[in-house]
């Protein structure tokens, strides 16, 4: 196997994975609640870490899954593999023109809140939709203890796997369970240390970036980089 490929993916792995810990919903949630509560910059990041970890976590282990029937897969296709692989990834990628043309933004239940997703969020105002999905929620509410608020950003994201870098996973198949080793290295590297710089740059202040075209073009991002990934696998693999 060409070493070009498992270079590519790892190489699209951390671009994909950092990129989608640049989205918001991996750090403003955190600086909003700690703004209305009055948490420290310290508590903040220990915060945004313990819920990157189980965000993580997660995503390694539906990786796990996908790898172990990749691995039944290639052990029967052989050579056509990196073409079913290829061809799924472009499919995802459209998949994600998709949904950036229905409308870009992705929502996450919110602990209490009342926000009701529609297509105009996120392009209706200046602000983030996270101010509207947050907005009335218990996680902001100082009436209850942090622990609620903690326990829920923890919940929120963890059950919000990093859902664009499960394809990754699959295009590393060829490589066993090294090529899933690195690839979850790189999962856990990029997304908590994205994480973490934007969680930071956003407490001190750095805070002046639209925000709201990340939101909006999230999924076209994703688009673009697997349908990269999938071109990718299918050239360097001949």
């Amino acid at each position: 196997m060409n070493s070009a490929v498992l270079t590519t993916i790892a190489a699209t792995g951390f671009t994909v994975a950092f990129f989608h810990a640049a989205i918001p919903t991996h750090w403003l949630p955190f600086v909003l609640v700690s703004r209305a509560r009055g948490w420290s910059r310290t508590k903040t990041l220990a915060v945004a870490a313990l819920a990157g970890l189980g965000h993580v976590a997660l995503t390694t282990l539906l990786g796990l899954a996908i790898a172990w029937f990749g691995f039944q897969l290639d052990e029967k296709l052989g050579r056509l593999f990196p073409w079913i692989a290829g061809g799924i990834l472009l499919a995802i990628g459209l998949y994600y023109f998709w949904r950036q043309w229905r409308g870009g933004v992705v929502h996450h239940h919110v602990l209490g809140a009342h926000h009701h997703p529609s297509e105009q969020c996120g392009h209706e105002h200046e602000r983030s939709h996270w101010d509207e999905e947050l907005k009335d929620s218990r996680l902001v509410e100082t009436k209850t203890g942090d622990w609620t608020a903690i326990s829920g950003l923890f919940v929120m994201l963890t059950l919000s796997p990093c859902e664009g870098f499960l394809p990754v996973y699959l295009s590393g198949v060829q490589f066993g369970w090294r090529g899933f080793v690195v690839l979850s290295l790189i999962l856990a590297t990029a997304t908590l240390g994205g994480m973490m710089l934007f969680t930071w740059l956003t407490l001190v202040g750095l805070e002046k970036f639209e925000v709201k075209n990340f939101e909006r073009y999230e999924a076209g991002l994703l688009g673009a980089l697997f349908t990269l990934l999938g071109a990718l696998l299918i050239v360097l693999e001949h």
